[in-house]
This record gives C-alpha cells, structure tokens and sequence, in this order.
C-alpha cells in the first residue's frame, strides 16, 4: 500500500493544497493521501492558529468528496507540540510494515528541512516527496546531504500546478470583508462564514511561501 503524507496547519485548506495532493496521488500512483492538521507546530509557537476542531472539520468536508483522500486527526489529538518524526512513527505502527509511506512537501520546507526535529530519521522512516509553489520552485538537493549522507538521492521532485493561493492571504482577505469564492471548496467557505472565522485576523509577517509546511 502506497500511503501520502500531507501534512500543515490548513488555516483554511484551500484549493492549492488539493491540487498539490491529488497531482501527488497520481503521479506516484498512491492508494490514498493522509491530510494531516498540525495540532502545535512548534516551528509556529509564536503565531496564533485557529483552534483545532475548526481547521479539523474544514479538511473533512475538503476531502469528503475525494475517495482517495483521507484526513487524520493523529496530530490534533496529541497534547504538547507535534513533531512530524513522531506522526510518521505513529503511521508507521498503525499501517503495518507492508505501507510505503511518502511524506509530501513544499521545496521550502526542504530548505528548513535541518530545523526539524530529528530530520535525519525521516529519510529512514518514508519516502521524500517535494513539491514546487509560487515563490519556491528550485532547490539544491546536495544540501540535504548535510542532514544524513545520501538524503539527495532519496528524494522525488514533481513539477505541480503553480496555484497563487496561500492560507495567510485568505485570512487576510476574510478580516478585510474580501470574497476567497473559488479560494477554497464551498463546503469550507461555507463552514468558514458559519463559524465566523478569521473575522478578527492580524495579518502577521510570515512569510506565504511557508505558510503551510509541518515540522
């Protein structure tokens, strides 16, 4: 069983990242494709993110209509900050040794890849995938070296759509009374306007490129 990791705050879920899943699906010719909401990054400890529960239900109804597609609450249920090591061990015991485990990420998550906690264990644990986006479409493999010999030759580059949408934009346009129509699937535009989510954001400095990485 082929099993994609996919894994950030999805503070919303927008169209992007379910372009980024389902081309990832179908070039590595996945079963299926784990969505999983960050419960505390602790890359992100400075930065408020909505309450779990909320982005939690956001991605169910994302992914609802994709039988491919799956979303785990791993993350969301384990107290304390997440560490992606620790999700993909957690996986790892859950599925069994017969799953291929591939963890999707944006170039620039690879390029903090050496911040992460324990990163050299993630070449042992799955398969690297990265993924281009706006502002982020060239990396120089030969630095992952530097985090365990031979990590460059173990990761699978794919070329995806470029979609110009980022979770901090559509926060910054919900606090700013702005449309994110065709933004993010209707179910999550609706569940967004229910709630009344991100009504009161402070657009932070973060950079969008990397909104959306785990950890």
């Amino acid at each position: 069983m082929r099993v994609g990791v996919f894994g950030g705050t999805f503070d919303p879920i927008h169209v992007g990242h379910l372009i980024v899943a389902e081309e990832a699906r179908v070039s590595l010719e996945l079963d299926e494709v784990l969505f999983v909401t960050a419960g505390q990054p602790w890359l992100k400890e400075s930065r408020k993110i909505t309450e779990g529960r909320h982005r939690m239900a956001m991605v169910e109804r994302a992914v609802e209509s994709n039988a491919n597609f799956r979303s785990s609450d791993v993350e969301i249920n384990r107290p304390g900050p997440t560490y992606t090591v620790d999700t993909l061990a957690e996986m790892r015991h859950n599925l069994g040794q017969r799953a291929t485990l591939y963890l999707i990420l944006g170039l620039d998550s690879f390029r903090e890849l050496h911040r992460w906690h324990h990163p050299e264990r993630l070449f042992q644990m799955c398969k690297m995938v990265g993924v281009s986006r706006p502002g982020s479409q060239d990396l120089d493999l030969r630095a992952l070296d530097d985090i365990t010999p031979g990590a460059s030759a173990g990761v699978t580059l794919l070329e995806t759509p470029l979609i110009g949408v980022s979770a901090a934009d559509i926060r910054r346009r919900l606090s700013e009374g702005m449309s994110i129509k065709y933004q993010v699937p209707e179910c999550v535009e609706d569940y967004i306007y229910e709630h009344g989510l991100y009504r009161n954001h402070t657009v932070s400095g973060s950079s969008l490129s990397k909104e959306d990485s785990p950890r």
